[in-house]
């Protein structure tokens, strides 16, 4: 059971990247970032009554409050920004250092000395992540670093998740981190999505509601379970966390098959990487994807090259 909830926390976070690349193509990224963990807020917060919890006390407030810093702010913010210049494939490739950061972090928190080849294997990665970085186009960008940023923040976030996990509980973890920062969320996502515009296409909309709804709690369970091994001594990161990155190319990739290739949308997809305007997404460039709902269409972007 712990390794299928492991699988489908893995399924549920590998859409994360594609859809918020989606979302933010049509709404402020800072809305998008923050106002999600607003909106989760809501349903954490009648669990928590279900569960009759109590507040905290100080040390776990502050402790709570690291949390509230990596994964509901730092990673979802920042990645919501830097995907308004990347495409979720090229962000995914440095996202999966995710699991490798959060083992790093937690031993360092526990005072744990890993092995030697621990260290060898996490800066090869890092080495590898900024190679790909810096081949693509010129040099590593601002918005390869925002997603550095973003990971390095969700990993404190997660292994301090998985260090208080092991007293109260990764449900209660997520959700106090949630409720316990709505009085920032929900003003600052307000105000962005007021700046930036709420007249956007129904695939962002649906976009949000996924970030919104599906993503976030299954995720953060899986990786704070993830800590909590790590925590024990295992300091290797689990399959199904080097897994993640895989199949968030895997389901850009499912996607495709079957799907009719139209030649003017695949390089209008290609100008829009390199931000050129020649290749909009709207309706008269892709009127096989156009003649479906706003579902079909959010998925249909997501496995765009985009």
């Amino acid at each position: 059971m712990p390794v299928l909830l492991g699988l489908l926390g893995v399924l549920g976070f590998s859409f994360t990247l594609p859809v918020t690349r989606v979302a933010v193509e049509g709404l402020d990224p800072a809305f998008v970032g923050l106002g999600r963990a607003a909106v989760a807020a809501f349903p954490a917060a009648v669990l928590l009554a279900i569960w009759r919890e109590r507040l905290p006390d100080r040390a776990t407030l502050a402790r709570l409050a690291l949390v509230a810093l990596g994964v509901v702010f730092g990673f979802p913010l920042l990645s919501a920004l830097a995907l308004r210049e990347l495409t979720a494939a090229h962000s995914a490739v440095i996202v999966g250092l995710l699991p490798a950061a959060t083992a790093v972090m937690a031993v360092a928190r526990a005072g744990e000395r890993p092995s030697a080849g621990f260290w060898v294997a996490s800066g090869a990665g890092l080495a590898a992540v900024l190679g790909f970085a810096a081949s693509q186009g010129a040099g590593v960008s601002v918005a390869d670093l925002l997603v550095l940023a973003a990971v390095a923040l969700g990993a404190i976030g997660y292994a301090e998740g998985g260090a208080l996990a092991r007293d109260m509980g990764g449900n209660r973890v997520i959700c106090w981190a949630l409720v316990l920062s709505l009085p920032l969320t929900l003003p600052i996502g307000a105000v962005a999505a007021v700046a930036g515009g709420v007249d956007a296409p129904a695939d962002a909309w649906l976009g949000f509601a996924y970030l919104a709804i599906v993503s976030p709690v299954p995720r953060v369970l899986r990786l704070v379970r993830g800590a909590r091994a790590r925590r024990r001594g295992q300091d290797r990161p689990g399959p199904t966390g080097a897994a993640a990155a895989h199949a968030r190319l895997g389901c850009r990739v499912l996607r495709r098959v079957g799907r009719r290739r139209d030649p003017d949308r695949l390089a209008g997809g290609r100008g829009q990487r390199r931000g050129d305007a020649a290749g909009p997404r709207g309706p008269g460039k892709t009127p096989h994807v156009a003649e479906f709902g706003a579902g079909h269409r959010l998925l249909a972007l997501i496995a765009s090259p985009g």
